[in-house]
């Protein structure tokens, strides 16, 4: 993966300037942000030292308005469950000698601030279950007021004539929620040294490996098995993404890996019920964190939640090639942006009004089919099949390529969508502001409309095609494409917290 992050494709806002790179080749390029997030469950679970946690937190922590309004329950695709971005900078400490950077395995980093980590945190209603899912800094997507650009590039945009660390919070925020179709409601942000800081109050970790790593660029050097962290080690864990066979895409993992671990050790009565331990981690991130609320709320939304019922994802991706931007090479991560809202819709569960309504009749359902896998005349085929069926049907249109076929559909035509995914085996409704009918997107997953049975005969299966050209409407057999681009991948749902579970 490049180094290089900001670079895009469309010009920046009025009064854009490079950012300052000033980076070594020894680099801080992760902090762990959902330490913090961590940290506030053991706030409710610590009884009656609670009261004075919440004071000393609340003293050293900074509040930063970076949610903007309140979203229409129509538009809130998971309801009553909260959404809490968990974002890591790499900024070094300010006036920090050389042997402070190499305690953190880094060098100065010229006053840059790049948020390297971001994971969405999401907690069901009744707080019993939580998903961490990694968006990886080098996903190339769309910045808003920028363009094409890497999603760790946001924040510093965001920044720019005078908007600061809310402006840079609030065009993160705003870049994510297009991305995933998720509410962002709560903001936390931990730099390097907050993380170095906690951890170290926490002591040693145990992680486990199915493979030794040695990589000076972050300085991690483990052996095959079981090891024991310090505080310096772990962030050197969290850190590597050299050496790895995904790069970017396994750091992402090892952060959801190091932070279900933590969360079985602070919700240990051994950390719990220790004011003095309990005391110096709260005076330890205290002044490392910057968050739209006070972490007791947030703690409140966690106080049924156990390690064991932490989940961890990272968005679909497509690949991570090469680009040219500006006549200059950037390695990137490619990211499924039609079959994301899908994937989050899944790991998140359908909408309630959704599950509620009835199914419509085919007649009084309009939909427009989009061919997105690479299977010529696969949106036409289907489409003559849903006419026969006897939806109303408009022409065939092309989608960017996505693995999962799914069923589009804006709020308040949650009964259409069930009648076209009724006909589509293993497609996923989705939710989604971005169309305004009810749309039928054909992944690569080879999913699409069942076609209808013959008369005396039984149903026959599910054709074994989908597409990525809108055209021959009327093609009764989608043909293969000679499309070369990359097959669409995701990280599987893992449970992290488990005792004796090893990572790559």
């Amino acid at each position: 993966m490049s180094n290089d992050l900001e670079q895009t494709t469309g010009r920046g806002r009025r009064g854009f300037t490079p950012p300052r790179h000033g980076r070594q080749k020894r680099r801080a390029g992760i902090v762990f942000p959902a330490v913090a997030g961590v940290l506030t469950m053991a706030l409710l679970l610590s009884g009656g030292y609670a009261a004075y946690a919440y004071g000393r937190l609340s003293n050293g922590v900074t509040r930063i308005d970076a949610i903007t309004g309140h979203t229409s329950e129509k538009d809130d695709v998971d309801g009553k469950a909260q959404n809490i971005l968990l974002v890591g900078d790499d900024h070094r400490p300010d006036n920090a000698t050389p042997e402070e950077m190499a305690e953190l395995s880094t060098t100065s980093d010229g006053g840059a601030t790049n948020t390297d980590t971001m994971i969405v945190l999401h907690i069901n209603a009744d707080g019993t279950q939580a998903t961490m899912i990694s968006f990886p800094r080098d996903s190339y997507v769309d910045i808003p007021g920028v363009g094409k650009g890497k999603l760790n590039s946001a924040f510093y945009f965001g920044t720019l004539n005078g908007g600061g660390d809310k402006g840079g919070a609030k065009l993160l925020i705003q870049t994510i929620q297009n991305l995933s179709g998720l509410t962002i409601d709560h903001y936390v942000r931990v730099s390097l040294l907050g993380f170095y800081q906690v951890v170290k109050e926490l002591g040693p970790v145990d992680v486990c490996l199915n493979n030794a790593v040695n990589d000076p660029y972050s300085g991690v050097d483990l052996p095959k098995g079981k090891s024991t962290l310090d505080a310096k080690q772990a962030l050197s864990f969290v850190r590597q993404r050299h050496g790895l066979p995904n790069g970017d895409l396994d750091r992402n993992v090892r952060q959801q890996y190091f932070l279900s671990q933590e969360a079985r050790k602070v919700l240990s009565a051994g950390t719990l019920l220790n004011p003095v331990k309990m005391g110096n981690i709260l005076g330890a991130v205290g002044g490392s964190i910057q968050t739209d609320t006070d972490l007791i709320s947030l703690a409140t939304q966690m106080r049924n939640l156990r390690p064991g019922n932490i989940q961890s994802a990272t968005i679909p991706t497509l690949g991570t090639p090469t680009i040219t931007v500006n006549g200059s090479a950037l390695s990137i991560v490619q990211v499924d942006t039609v079959g994301l809202p899908a994937f989050v819709q899944g790991l998140v569960g359908e909408p309630e009004q959704y599950a509620k309504a009835g199914r419509a009749q085919p007649a009084n359902t309009s939909v427009t089919v989009l061919n997105g896998s690479g299977v010529t005349g696969a949106a036409g085929a289907a489409g003559t099949v849903l006419t026969a069926r006897g939806f109303q049907v408009g022409a065939p249109g092309s989608s960017d390529l996505t693995k999962t076929t799914q069923v589009q559909y804006p709020a308040g035509m949650e009964g259409q969508a069930k009648a076209v995914a009724a006909v589509v085996p293993g497609a996923v409704a989705v939710r989604t502001s971005a169309v305004t009918g009810v749309t039928l997107v054909l992944g690569s997953d080879g999913k699409t409309v069942s076609p209808v049975a013959a008369a005396g005969s039984e149903t026959s299966a599910p054709a074994s095609g989908s597409g990525s050209s809108g055209s021959g409407a009327s093609d009764a057999k989608p043909s293969k494409s000679a499309s070369s681009e990359p097959k669409p991948t995701s990280t599987d749902v893992k449970s992290y917290g488990k005792e004796g579970v090893c990572i790559n």
